[in-house]
């Protein structure tokens, strides 16, 4: 681990890319023949769904959903708000739900019980940064790009009010900078 500033930097672009690499290949792999939808839950997946997106080696369809339990905090209100859903009819389709971090589950909860009502074919969970130490629900992870600790983190994606989302890498942002 190396440190820019007040960020400690977690895992590095290579590392990253090397395992969004291993996610892709199963990813094609388990869903080879079949009808894929990879829905990013905006905005914290953003980027890890772009790069996952170009290396999964089978044709596969992109949704965008929205929702919020953080807004400027760092620990979230375990109160889910849907600002932006999908567009299109999962009905028969193989979903695939993809974030970009689960800490409480709570999220990640109430979209699988939201999409499980509109039939689609499966409905599974990609997941880059696995916080399983602050699980509250039980969520079940088909993919998981790494498990890390209680603690904040910001880039690829992921953001601290908005600010550090365009990092290469991934850091766990200073307590005391925040």
């Amino acid at each position: 681990m190396t440190r820019e500033g007040d960020l400690e930097i977690l895992f590095d672009e290579r590392t990253i890319e090397q395992r969004i690499l291993e996610l892709a290949a199963q990813i094609s792999r388990d869903y080879a023949g079949k009808e894929l939808l990879l829905v990013c839950i905006l905005k914290g997946a953003a980027i890890f769904i772009t790069d996952l997106a170009r290396r999964i080696t089978i044709p596969a369809m992109l949704e965008f959903v929205q929702v919020s339990s953080y807004g400027r905090r760092t620990v979230s209100s375990r109160t889910v708000t849907v600002t932006k859903d999908i567009g299109s009819d999962i009905g028969g389709k193989h979903v695939l739900l993809v974030d970009g971090i689960i800490d409480t589950g709570t999220t990640m909860d109430f979209l699988l019980n939201r999409y499980r009502g509109r039939g689609p074919a499966s409905l599974k969970v990609a997941v880059l940064l696995d916080k399983q130490s602050r699980r509250t629900v039980d969520v079940p992870i088909a993919y998981r790009g790494f498990e890390i600790q209680d603690q904040f983190v910001v880039g690829y994606g992921m953001d601290y009010g908005e600010k550090y989302r365009n990092l290469p890498y991934i850091a766990a942002l200073n307590p005391l900078s925040m």
